[in-house]
């Protein structure tokens, strides 16, 4: 026979509002219960676990401890790993319904959430997508916070971060833009080393830049960095003007820009590894059924791409 649990789940919602809200006296508002009772619950929840979960200075609300945080993590899995047993023991969890929070790789945004909001809406109208667009760092933040239940980004920074899991499920190799009349826009292929002498305009995110740096150093030269921007349409309204060429891993499926422009795209013959396009996940965390149907998804939905 199991041994009972040395907490309920009442107590671990009264735990998680508090350290939402910061205070035990809008948390008792929130769930419409006497201040006592949330008061109450927390500290059997800290003498239970026999941990201290919030620091807590009069007049200044709550403050997580690492363990609270950490049991703020690990609770939000609990509790809505709990709400699908309740459903599927209801006999309604075939219909998957509910909120998932997607972080995307703000670049990888325009090319693969429409089409995943598309079939999610077709293949699941219950689930409610909302999306954060950011940068890898604020995304493995935002991760690592359980503000997302998974983003889709590059495998740029992702190895060094060991509470994270992820899966490859596309690669993008890296290619050059130059204008449409640039004297090597026919060519159809190119090696860095030729554009050497050019300036560069470079997609300027964290990580990114490094990237794109190595990729011309490996050619045994500098890039000469001209301009920056942190837009991808940005970058390929300016290369169109004539002001450098550029580095990128995304095709649009146009080549007019946003400028009214047009660039020339060139494969790459010293290109290096392409960029893999990941999901990533917080190691250990249990993903609740709906946030699975909307990785499966993205998966089927890129294999068919």
């Amino acid at each position: 026979m199991t041994s009972p649990l040395g907490f309920t789940l009442v107590q671990l919602r009264y735990f998680l509002v508090a350290a939402e809200r910061g205070s035990m006296t809008e948390a008792s508002a929130q769930l419409h219960i006497a201040q006592s009772a949330v008061s109450a619950a927390i500290h059997n929840l800290e003498r239970d676990l026999q941990v201290q979960l919030f620091i807590r200075r009069r007049g200044r609300g709550l403050t997580l401890t690492p363990a609270g945080e950490r049991l703020r993590t690990q609770g939000r899995d609990l509790i809505a790993r709990a709400r699908e047993v309740e459903r599927e023991a209801r006999g309604d969890g075939a219909a998957l319904s509910g909120p998932v929070t997607v972080g995307c790789f703000v670049t990888l945004a325009p090319y693969y959430l429409p089409r995943l909001f598309s079939e999610c809406t077709r293949l699941h109208p219950g689930i409610e997508i909302d999306v954060v667009e950011a940068e890898a760092d604020q995304l493995v933040e935002a991760l690592t916070a359980g503000r997302i239940d998974f983003a889709l980004t590059y495998d740029l920074g992702l190895s060094t971060e060991p509470e994270l899991r992820s899966e490859t499920i596309a690669r993008a190799p890296a290619y050059v833009i130059v204008a449409a009349d640039h004297p090597l826009a026919g060519r159809g292929s190119v090696r860095l080393a030729e554009l050497s002498t050019e300036p560069l305009v470079l997609l300027d995110l964290p990580h990114s830049r490094d990237y794109f740096r190595s990729l011309v150093a490996a050619t045994g030269t500098a890039p000469d960095v001209r301009y920056r921007t942190r837009s991808y349409e940005t970058v390929r309204s300016m290369v169109a003007r004539g002001l450098g060429y550029s580095v990128l891993n995304q095709r649009p499926a146009t080549d007019r820009t946003y400028g009214g422009g047009e660039i020339a795209e060139l494969e790459l013959r010293d290109a290096g590894r392409p960029l893999e396009v990941r999901i990533a996940t917080l190691d250990g965390m249990t993903q609740t059924a709906r946030a699975r149907a909307v990785m499966d998804v993205l998966r089927e939905s890129t294999d068919a791409s």
